[in-house]
């Protein structure tokens, strides 16, 4: 007899696993208009960019061996809900506290009235009827909770794929060999072997000498086994104390999934071991000698979860390969975009003292991630998000990274959204081009971006407008506003240039016209004004993400609104006979804001900015007028 209490709950849309792809799906599919419940096993939501495992969250522009920015010229950083939660938790973050992200998470995730949170709820089984999932079942343990859940649409994003193998889809483990997709950064021959496993930790200094005495059963490392990587710190800063090591990785030659437990004990005896290494030197150091200078540090946290790169890998509709990513290939059924490097480790790891922790083979362009890579190929109802989407070995090692899962997570929450309300099979979506391209549409509106695809809704009235400002810049004329993309990509490293679509794709006005500025709007005939929707210039040529490491924070501006941004602003409307204001913001630093009115009989709408957060001129991506 169990002691579990069951209940039965119904949605549209079930998101099992609380990463950030996890997170940007549901919160996507219940901004889209869908009833969705989000089930995470953890206490907190995050993933790997929680404060059980404190990674960064990276993505298109890149960071250790490259980099891929430059202002006003390839601006890779992605938008959407993960700019969002990037820009909230740089200004109410300064601190950098990792739980503080975990609460901005929780936050926005409840702030959905479409959306129903159940942490420390694992999904453990699925029912099918044929080929087509019908519920999952879930179960809370803290409070002997067991939930079965109907939905129309299931997706997986918990990394190991839990949801998705109860329910019998097929999958890939390990690495493929070259001929197996003509790959030639894969193995000669296919095997078992993929990513390892790292735990990280924090350490602080402090005023006095701090001793550190490790438990007996720690790795003891020599100077030799660590050549390769003691100073192998994120982003290629100075050696560094506060914040390490992605490169203490280990597991990839055993199965991450049923091993998991003996890949934690072995990675705290490898970190505890590193740090004895670091404080109290190689074997041999004579006592007394500090050759690291770590006397005054101390151990401040370490995980007890192992941050997991690689597991299961589904089977979709297609396979993305090395050639779609280098090739940038033009995906019709594009929902997202990638930019990482192919990121390929050892898969021994630490043990593998000879080679490099890591081989970084950057990816010419930002390249398109398409649905039909996250929709499972024998499961008409079941897609998925994150790193176990359909890819090979190679290609998942771009895919992989949190950033590029996130917007793949508002790809597909908004692609499953739009199923729900035409009542399609995420399976039927991508041979309906009708179909994809509201899917596109409706994620550029919400200031996603895919490479070589413009907006283009006929409902935006401000596309029919006349547009003029008080000043601007050669470039960056006032009619940028409409020019269907919100950032600019034809620098290096950005979008194919057949594909990089020209001009400013922003308004500037003139830093020598000083404040305030104003852009215009005049229509012939007057118009019912319902919705204004503004994209702000948030540098998005930067990196910009949360990190525990004082040198790679010290390539961003955090703890403060980005330079760029307008801060404070009005929109005022005119009716024939007086000008109106209707919104008035101050202190804003997001890059997308919504705002609703009502106001009838408009010719003329005007966007007044009277502040910015440091430079001298008005920058705006996008105005959208419904």
């Amino acid at each position: 007899m169990s002691m579990l209490e069951d209940h039965l709950l119904e949605t549209e849309i079930l998101v099992a696993g609380g990463g950030m792809a996890g997170c940007c799906c549901a919160i996507a599919a219940a901004r889209c208009g869908a009833r969705v419940i989000l089930c995470q096993d953890r206490g907190v939501l995050g993933g790997n960019a929680s404060s059980e495992v404190r990674m960064h969250i990276v993505g298109a522009n890149g960071t250790g061996h490259f980099d891929r920015g430059a202002e006003l010229e390839t601006e890779a950083r992605e938008g959407g809900i993960i700019e969002e939660l990037r820009l909230e938790n740089c200004v109410r973050n300064p601190q950098r506290s990792a739980s503080m992200f975990d609460l901005i998470l929780y936050e926005k995730c409840r702030a959905e009235s479409n959306l129903t949170l159940l942490l420390n709820t694992c999904v453990t089984g699925v029912r099918l009827e044929g080929e087509r999932i019908t519920q999952a079942i879930a179960e809370r343990q803290s409070t002997e909770d067991r939930f079965t859940i109907d939905a129309s649409i299931f997706i997986d994003c918990t990394g190991d794929g839990r949801l998705a193998a109860e329910a019998g889809a097929l999958f890939m483990e390990g690495r493929e060999g070259q001929d197996d997709y003509r790959e030639t950064l894969a193995p000669a021959e296919a095997d078992n072997e993929r990513l390892g496993s790292t735990i990280l930790m924090q350490a602080r200094r402090h005023e006095r000498p701090m001793p550190f005495v490790a438990p007996d059963w720690v790795r003891r490392f020599t100077k030799d086994e660590l050549k390769l990587r003691l100073y192998a710190t994120p982003g290629e800063e100075e050696p560094t104390h506060e914040y390490g090591y992605w490169w203490a990785e280990w597991g990839g030659t055993l199965d991450t999934i049923k091993e998991n437990e003996t890949i934690r004990d072995e990675l705290l005896a490898i970190v505890l071991g590193i740090w004895d290494h670091v404080k109290n030197g190689p074997p041999g150091t004579p006592e007394g000698d500090d050759p690291f200078e770590a006397a005054y540090w101390a151990l401040d946290w370490f995980g007890f979860l192992p941050g997991k790169r690689e597991s299961r890998r589904f089977i979709g509709q297609h396979v993305l390969t090395e050639q779609d990513l280098l090739a940038s290939r033009d995906f019709p059924d594009a929902i997202a975009y990638g930019g990482w490097s192919l990121d390929l480790h050892p898969p021994a790891g630490i043990d593998a003292a000879e080679e490099e922790p890591c081989r970084q083979h950057p990816v010419p362009h930002l390249y398109n991630v398409p649905l039909s890579a996250c929709v499972s190929g024998n499961r008409s109802n079941l897609m998925f998000a994150g790193r176990n989407l359909s890819a090979t070995h190679v290609a998942f090692s771009s895919t992989r990274v949190m950033a590029t899962c996130a917007v793949i997570g508002q790809g597909v929450g908004t692609a499953a959204a739009c199923a729900v309300q035409r009542k399609l099979s995420p399976a039927e979506l991508s041979s309906h081009a009708d179909v994809m391209a509201e899917i596109q549409q409706r994620l550029l509106r919400d200031d996603a971006y895919l490479v070589g695809i413009r907006s283009a809704d006929e409902n935006d009235l401000a596309r029919s407008a006349r547009i003029s400002a008080s000043s601007e810049q050669p470039g960056f004329g006032a009619t940028e506003v409409v020019s269907g993309q919100t950032r600019r990509v034809q620098g290096e490293r950005g979008a194919p240039p057949e594909r990089a679509v020209p001009g400013g794709h922003r308004w500037m006005s003139d830093s020598a016209a000083g404040l305030p500025a104003t852009l215009l709007l005049e229509w012939e005939t007057p118009i019912v004004v319902r919705e204004v929707q503004l994209i702000f210039d948030t540098g998005l040529h930067r990196h910009l993400t949360l990190s525990q490491h004082d040198g790679y924070t010290s390539r961003m501006l955090w703890g403060q609104a980005q330079p760029e941004t307008v801060r404070d602003y009005a929109i005022e409307v005119f009716d024939g006979h007086d000008w109106q204001t209707v919104v008035t913001v101050e202190g804003n630093w997001q890059r997308r804001r919504e705002h609703g009115v009502e106001v009838a009989g408009v010719s003329q709408l005007r966007l007044v900015v009277t502040g910015t957060n440091g430079v001298e001129q008005a920058r705006v991506c996008e105005i959208r007028v419904y």
